[in-house]
């Protein structure tokens, strides 16, 4: 009744094997072990010469400076999900690891480290400082390697790739060559973003804009009736100012436009330019130009011819002759306002200013505005075929919501600055001769030799060698095996937040160097992971957590779930240690569950009995058990990790252990046939629950299967599928048995009973499809069969029957009539309070809607409680 096609071992454990479990689940016992077996078994290789259909997810490349925070947990366990799954279901699942230079960042940890000895990486040369990084690399790089262990990662080990290693370097060369030759990577002198303190342009994508407290600054050009005035926030770059321009259609300057007018502080004259860039409802509707520190600027001084002066060298000190030579900008700024105040040229001052500042991501220092000679990479071809790839359905992003995002980015996509000034990472192939000759050099070509001749000195940008990542880690450029088994991927599971940073470039990189082919099917977005209050998780906010610390305390299957549960697409993911410690309780509740089964002889062995050698409940957990696999199948197909968490938690706690195992026990107690069949139904269902929950928690499952079915691993079984077996005949006489036995419970609760606490009870069943589960209601809530003499003191009809109870001698009826009254008087209360002002119409005239709905929702809370306790109170014995 479910589809166990080659699932079955030759052999099961007996029943007493439960005995091997311990009576409790300790996760630092077991997991480690595991992991390592699967490892040594070959479980995670990917063989590129399979018959079997390929499905394939590359890691997104965590920096080798890096550890593993609750993001890459995150990330890691819905990725492992998916491919574990598609192992099971006979897919050549490979999840291609590796790890990124991370060019910023690694440089960084070594040049501190450099510090502590007294030296700068000029001391060692360039030579021997990307020496120094790869030891560095060699001693303490990739830690997130054995952190990726613990949490259970399946990934290809034997595939293990560096962004820098030979293979991929060689990847990186050879599209640089083809995309220099294509007339795609140009070099230019531009704007970019500069970093004072890594001293490297970066990326549009790399700056973090925040609202800064800064200073808006208005200042008079010229004299007279020819003066025009300007506002800025940073004063320093008025040193660099070639221009003034204002709107063509602003009257008040139009006479103005052709004219010159001297620069402050510097007895420059510069002119007047009209421009359509100028919004002249803003400010004063003049703008200062300052072509080499502002991108606009640059813009408008090329459109007017205007002349670049740069002002500021690459640690943001001024250059400019005078007196604020060899100033850092901040001090510049308040040394010119200060000067500039002195000769009465400063109209007005706000301080402070909010405004939005960029940041570098990395060291978080005030960006730069600069003026630079850099290599680009010219996008629009390729951020077009990237944009039609999604548009023609090549590509699916999910959720669907995201594609506009999407679309947004790629399709107003600007040139991409691609050479940094650093000394670690892919130093850019291209030659300069000694009479202005330019050579770029692909892998298998000999560079330039000869007086004169000498290499660029910046590198690549770290996101130029991860653009290539879905088709370089499986070894192109060469025609390999594995290129043409895996590529292109599958799905490509990674944050929303760095859809531009990496989605985006490994789109235009595959297609382009994959003639067209996209590097995968599917783009699945998940969002962050926040603190239980919806927070960032920061340093600064004393919120971060470390994941190894819940993996230590919780086991790692409690962290992967609690992860996992709170996944909806695109959204972000609150979590808290109270949630990982409900997710060790369901790991326990699983345990304690299958060692139950196993004690009394829950079998795998030999075929399911027919279903009409079944009991209801055997045939309503079956039927449900199917259910529930097509429910998981779809949600899984779809990317809801959090639904299918919650379905598979809901099935096995509460139909598979609180119900189906509660029942069983009445079964398995008579013997028999059906105990029989109880046992092999028992064992059916707790062998297909735990191969739907494998691949979120693989490491309990994975040691109560083997011990329940005696097969080798749950790792390498086969996925369950849904035989299509359903019975709502049986789902409806369980319904009515649950709907019994949780009403009378309720009563129970509301009478004061506790839950183990014996009361004498007549079942009136008769005409119902109860009958055969009268012993079974009995058990579950503690009903004894009524001795001579028995008078019913309440009576409960539900779904047909008729439960009768006597509580004399149960309860202290005085204390419970007491308390129910004043209940009663408290609800009472709340409704004639909630009634008066409902009834009052200057109240309900004046009163918002959402007010008024609140007060209506307490009045009939309140009158159900009046209810409710009424009925309390008519049920209690008299006397």
């Amino acid at each position: 009744m479910t589809d166990t096609t080659n699932q079955r071992p030759a052999s099961t454990p007996a029943g007493d094997d439960a005995a091997t479990l311990p009576t409790t689940y300790a996760p630092a016992d077991v997991e480690g072990e595991l992991y390592e077996r699967w490892v040594e078994r070959g479980y995670f290789t990917a063989d590129a010469k399979s018959d079997k259909p390929p499905y394939t997810i590359v890691i997104p490349p965590p920096n080798v400076t890096g550890s593993l925070h609750l993001g890459h947990a995150f990330e890691h366990t819905l990725i492992d999900a998916l491919v574990r799954r598609k192992r099971m279901q006979g897919y050549e699942a490979l999840w291609q690891p590796g790890m990124d230079h991370a060019g910023i960042a690694t440089q960084n940890v070594v040049e501190r480290e450099l510090a502590k000895e007294g030296k700068s990486r000029h001391d060692l040369g360039r030579e021997a400082f990307v020496e120094r990084v790869w030891k560095w690399k060699a001693e303490s790089g990739g830690q997130i390697s054995g952190q990726m262990r613990r949490l259970g990662d399946g990934v290809d080990w034997s595939r293990e790739r560096f962004t820098m290693d030979e293979g991929l370097s060689q990847a990186v060369q050879t599209i640089f060559k083809k995309l220099f030759d294509d007339e795609l990577i140009y070099r230019a002198e531009r704007i970019i973003n500069w970093c004072p303190r890594c001293l490297t342009a970066i990326s549009d994508i790399e700056v973090e804009y925040q609202d800064d407290d800064g200073e808006l600054v208005s200042i008079r050009y010229g004299e007279g009736e020819n003066a025009i005035v300007v506002a800025t926030t940073r004063a320093e770059t008025m040193l660099g100012d070639t221009a003034v321009a204002v709107h063509p259609e602003d009257e008040r300057y139009k006479h103005l436009v052709g004219t010159e007018i001297e620069l402050p502080l510097t007895g420059r004259r510069i002119p007047i330019v009209a421009d359509e860039h100028v919004d002249p409802e803003f400010g004063t509707g003049a703008v200062k130009v300052t072509p080499a520190h502002d991108p606009n600027d640059f813009e408008i001084g090329q459109r007017h011819g205007l002349p670049n002066i740069a002002v500021m060298d690459e640690h943001a000190v001024i250059t400019a002759h005078g007196p604020f030579l060899g100033l850092d900008r901040l001090e510049a700024r308040s040394a010119i306002v200060a000067a500039l105040r002195a000769e009465g040229r400063i109209v007005a001052e706000k301080r402070p200013y909010v405004h939005s500042v960029g940041h570098c991501s990395r060291c978080k220092t005030t960006i730069e505005p600069r003026l630079s000679m850099q290599w680009w990479v010219k996008v629009g071809p390729l951020a077009q075929a990237a944009g039609d790839a999604v548009r023609d359905g090549k590509v699916k992003i999910h959720p669907q919501e995201m594609e506009k995002r999407y679309f947004d980015w790629v399709d107003n996509l600007h040139d991409w600055c691609i050479s940094r000034q650093l000394w670690w990472g892919h130093r850019i192939p291209v030659w300069y001769g000694p009479n202005g000759e330019i050579v770029c050099v692909g892998p298998d070509e000999q560079p330039p030799t000869g007086e004169g001749w000498h290499q660029d000195t910046d590198v690549l940008d770290t996101w130029f060698s991860s653009g290539l990542w879905p088709f370089s880690t499986l070894g192109w450029p060469e025609q390999t095996d594995s290129l043409a088994k895996f590529y292109p991927n599958s799905v490509l599971v990674t944050g929303y937040d760095i859809l531009f940073f990496w989605v985006a470039r490994m789109m235009m990189f595959g297609l382009y160097a994959m003639d067209g082919t996209p590097p995968f099917h599917t783009i699945a977005l998940h969002g962050m992971v926040r603190d239980q209050n919806g927070k960032k998780m920061s340093k600064s906010f004393g919120n971060v957590v470390n994941p190894l610390d819940w993996m230590d305390k919780y086991g790692s299957d409690a962290l992967r779930f609690t992860l996992a549960r709170g996944a909806n697409p695109g959204v972000d993911v609150p979590i808290g240690e109270d949630w990982v410690q409900a997710a060790r309780n369901f790991a326990n509740k699983i345990w304690n569950a299958t060692r139950f089964a196993l004690m009394n002889g829950a079998t795998v062995e030999g075929p399911l009995p027919a279903p009409e050698e079944l009991t209801s409940a055997d045939r309503w957990i079956l039927s449900r058990l199917n259910s529930t696999v097509a429910e998981v199948d779809g949600l899984y197909d779809d990317y809801q990790f959090s639904k299918l968490s919650e379905a598979l938690y809901h099935f096995a706690w509460d139909e598979v252990f609180d119900w189906y195992v509660e029942l069983s026990k009445t079964t398995l107690a008579k013997g028999g046939p059906q105990a029989d069949a109880a046992r092999r139904v028992l064992g059916e269902v707790l062998d297909v629950t735990l191969r739907l929950l494998h691949p979120v928690m693989p490491f309990v499952t994975e040691t109560l299967w083997t011990t329940l079915t005696g097969a080798e691993s749950v790792v390498i079984s086969d996925w369950p599928q849904d035989s299509g077996f359903r019975d709502a005949a049986a789902e409806a006489e369980i319904a009515s048995l649950q709907q019994v036995v949780t009403e009378v419970r309720r009563f129970r609760t509301d009478q004061g009973l506790k839950p183990g606490q014996k009361v004498p009870a007549k079942l009136e069943l008769d005409g119902t499809e109860l009958v055969v589960h009268e012993d079974a209601i009995r058990s579950l809530l503690r009903l004894t069969v009524p001795e001579e003499g028995f008078a019913a003191t309440a009576s409960l009809p539900v779904a047909g029957a008729t439960v009768a109870l006597d509580l004399s001698g149960t309860i202290d009826v005085a204390a419970e009539r007491k308390r129910l009254a004043k209940d009663l008087a408290a609800a009472e209360k709340e409704k004639a309070q909630t009634s008066a002002k409902l009834g009052n119409e200057a109240f309900l005239a004046k009163a918002p809607d959402d007010v008024v709905a609140k007060i209506r929702a307490r009045q009939e809370a309140a009158e159900a409680d009046i209810a409710r306790i009424t009925a309390q109170l008519a049920a209690l014995p008299q006397g």
